[in-house]
């Protein structure tokens, strides 16, 4: 599996070192990933996602798990991510269907 965050779809890029005499030699800049368990509150479980130390931020500033994958944009998550955010959308929508009054 490649080196991907699984919510902000960040990948490795490539560069050159520069030495002090402006030689260059190819590297790459890896991204800081970090295998957590976060939780979701509509589906009541606990999820391990491989996620940037940057996206685990956001996470945390939107709100938790499902309010970022809510907001997020669909090209950037992985698959996994995506069917977790239709599964939190279908219980969403379950939780607020109105009472009908008899």
């Amino acid at each position: 599996m490649t080196r991907r965050c699984e919510l902000s779809g960040k990948l490795p890029m490539s560069g050159q070192l520069r030495s002090h005499a402006e030689n260059k030699s190819k590297r790459t800049f890896r991204p800081n990933l970090c295998t957590v368990s976060l939780i979701s509150d509509a589906l009541r479980r606990t999820v391990r996602l491989k996620v940037s130390a940057h996206a685990l931020k956001s996470v945390e500033h939107r709100g938790g798990l499902d309010a970022y994958l809510l907001k997020a944009r669909d090209e950037q998550l992985s698959d996994r991510c995506l069917r977790l955010k239709r599964e939190i959308r279908k219980k969403k929508a379950e939780g607020q269907e109105p009472a009908v009054a008899a």
